[in-house]
């Protein structure tokens, strides 16, 4: 078998409103993280982040953020899709505390992982409902860039 590849697709800019606790439930500390716009910039995929959508975050009891992120995306040329982005930030207990504090930390220093999927009825971009990606980032005051790479 082939041994997958990873290709760059895009970076995202994703720009964040305060996030609401909702307190803690059975599985961790829950919160929302509302998503209020960005950027898509990659050379096969490009656009707008539309302010809608949301991180409905759980922070686990080891401190590790399990995200859920729902929310679209405008193409360059006018196309809607759907990104569902689901992953993990983890990180030494002093580095998370800075991060949550809105501190610049350098995203090395920390685990972000995501696994983004999406979907469009628009038959330009139908090659992107049959990919699989995976996207590293990183945590910033008020937004969160994510790097997203195809699986080939």
């Amino acid at each position: 078998m082939k041994q997958p590849e990873l290709r760059h697709l895009c970076d995202l800019k994703v720009d964040l409103a305060a996030p609401m606790e909702l307190g803690p439930s059975p599985r961790g500390l829950r919160r929302i993280i509302p998503i209020v716009g960005g950027t898509v910039a990659g050379e096969r995929l490009s656009g707008r982040i539309l302010a809608l959508g949301a991180d409905w975050q759980t922070i686990l009891a080891d401190g590790t953020a399990e995200l859920d992120t729902r929310y679209a995306i405008e193409s360059h040329d006018g196309a809607l899709i759907d990104i569902r982005n689901f992953g993990f930030r983890h990180g030494p207990p002093e580095v998370l505390a800075r991060v949550a504090k809105g501190e610049r930390v350098d995203p090395s220093d920390y685990y972000m992982r995501t696994h983004p999927r999406f979907e469009t009825g628009d038959a330009r971009y139908q090659w992107l409902n049959r990919m699989i990606c995976v996207g590293t980032g990183g945590r910033f005051t008020d937004h969160v860039r994510v790097t997203v790479y195809e699986v080939s």
